[in-house]
């Protein structure tokens, strides 16, 4: 039992738990607001545009089943807003780590400095 202890806790330490757990929850609670954003200003002024006071009731019926077009348009557009969010969050942290002094070169600036110096050692 002590063996597996020590394997769980290895497993823990070596997955850095506490780090995706925070990320887990952090994106949990950026979902509500992404929610409320599609909720209160994209999905009004979309019903508004099909003249309807939910565009998720939009579609038809075929005998008993009901096909509905909004439910897909709404999954669509949740789909592209959060693409579209989290988009530009990387960019936002992709800049911000370039101009982090602390980050160090990039990969293709490592490289070019290797390549430079294998080529200056040639004769």
């Amino acid at each position: 039992m002590k063996k597996i202890w020590e394997e769980f806790k290895g497993f823990l330490n070596k997955g850095d738990f506490i780090t995706i757990a925070v990320g887990l929850v952090l994106a949990l609670y950026f979902q509500r607001i992404v929610n409320a954003f599609l909720d209160g200003v994209i999905n009004p002024i979309i019903a508004a545009i099909f003249g309807k006071p939910d565009y998720r009731n939009i579609g038809f019926d075929i005998g008993d089943a009901r096909i509905s077009i909004g439910l897909v348009i709404d999954a669509i557009i949740s789909f592209v807003v959060v693409a579209f969010v989290l988009f530009l969050i990387v960019k936002a942290w992709n800049r911000w780590r370039r101009d982090d002094p602390s980050a160090g070169p990039t990969d293709n600036e490592l490289l070019t400095q290797i390549r430079d110096l294998l080529a200056s050692r040639q004769p």
